[in-house]
């Protein structure tokens, strides 16, 4: 089950945020990450999905909106995905994704764009089948877009 989180889920997010954390080689810091996602929520900077799976809390993914005065439009980077250890290869992670996707196309948005570092071939592989372009290739991440 994937819904959306509000200030009720603090908790069940902030395990999963620190996690996220540590993987990019962040200390560990629950009290200053569940701040960090109370702010987020409370001020509407972001856009929480938070995956369950037997009423365990088990992934998650934020999105923030990116703007273009130029074009007067609001796009979506999908900037945190992170799906427990135990729970990976179930599918979870491409659920959040399509839930981020659905999310932006009801918000009409044109593209939804991520990036990953280049040395994640899983994760790659999973965005270039969900439709993701690459699109800026650089020494340490890849930068994808997928167009809606």
């Amino acid at each position: 089950m994937i819904i959306e989180a509000n200030l009720e889920h603090l908790d069940d997010l902030a395990g999963l945020f620190d996690a996220y954390r540590v993987f990019y080689k962040q200390e560990s810091a629950i009290e200053r990450g569940k701040a960090f996602l109370k702010s987020r929520i409370e001020n509407k900077e972001s856009v929480i999905y938070l995956a369950y799976k037997d009423n365990l809390p088990v992934g998650f993914t934020q999105l923030y909106a990116k703007y273009s005065s130029a074009r007067m439009i609001k796009n979506w980077i999908l900037n945190d995905l992170y799906v427990d250890e135990k729970f990976r290869k179930e599918g979870l992670a491409q659920q959040l994704i399509e839930q981020a996707v659905t999310f932006a196309k009801n918000e009409g948005a044109v593209f939804i764009q991520l990036e990953t570092q280049i040395e994640n071939h899983i994760a790659q592989s999973l965005y270039k089948k969900l439709d993701f372009l690459v699109q800026e290739p650089d020494n340490e991440f890849l930068l994808f877009k997928r167009f809606l």
